[in-house]
């Protein structure tokens, strides 16, 4: 099926929902533009709504500044949206609130204990410079990005690590084969397995 069919199929569709969701850490650029312009036309073409979503927890680098400069350039371009943070210039409004992330986070504790139960996520202990080490160790760039360390560490390694206080970070556990899709825009795309 074309983009294009892709398209007129949806457009009598007003359950439609996408989201524009940037994060507060410095100025409006070219990227979040781009996001949020092509998610406000979709939703503008499908009869749908745009969310806008602010992902705030990021605690060292949000600002409200940035926040600010934001919303100035949503406004500018005439980029509105339907539900939201400030959707109606006094708050936040619609029924997928918070709009803050740093707010979701009861919401996120339950969803991630679920995919970690059900084997679609694991924690991870390695810590940014472990995982350095181990990259530099393994002849690779070592800035080379996380290593799969931590995917098949045994519940007593799991419970060993907890008990030492060491702070995790939740990781997919992804597939091993390639991932394929077909992205409305760039038309089919595959991510390979290995990276």
């Amino acid at each position: 099926m074309s983009n294009e069919n892709t398209i007129k199929n949806t457009e009598n569709n007003n359950d439609i929902k996408v989201r524009f969701c940037p994060s507060p850490t410095g100025s409006p650029h070219v990227g979040l533009v781009r996001t949020a312009l092509f998610n406000w036309a979709y939703a503008k073409k499908t009869g749908g709504k745009l969310l806008f979503r602010i992902e705030d927890t990021d605690a060292e680098r949000d600002s409200e500044e940035s926040f600010s400069q934001i919303i100035e350039c949503l406004n500018w371009m005439g980029i509105d949206w339907d539900e939201g943070v400030n959707a109606d210039g006094k708050g936040s409004t619609g029924n997928d609130g918070p709009y803050r992330q740093s707010q979701r986070k009861h919401i996120y504790s339950e969803v991630i204990n679920k995919l970690v139960d059900g084997g679609y996520a694991y924690k991870s202990f390695s810590t940014a410079e472990e995982i350095k080490q181990r990259n530099i160790a393994n002849g690779k760039y070592e800035m080379a990005g996380y290593d799969g360390y931590d995917r098949s560490l045994t519940s007593t390694q799991i419970e060993d690590f907890l008990k030492e206080g060491r702070d995790y970070t939740i990781r997919f556990r992804m597939p091993d084969t390639d991932i394929t899709f077909n992205d409305l825009i760039r038309g089919e795309i595959t991510f390979s397995a290995e990276s």
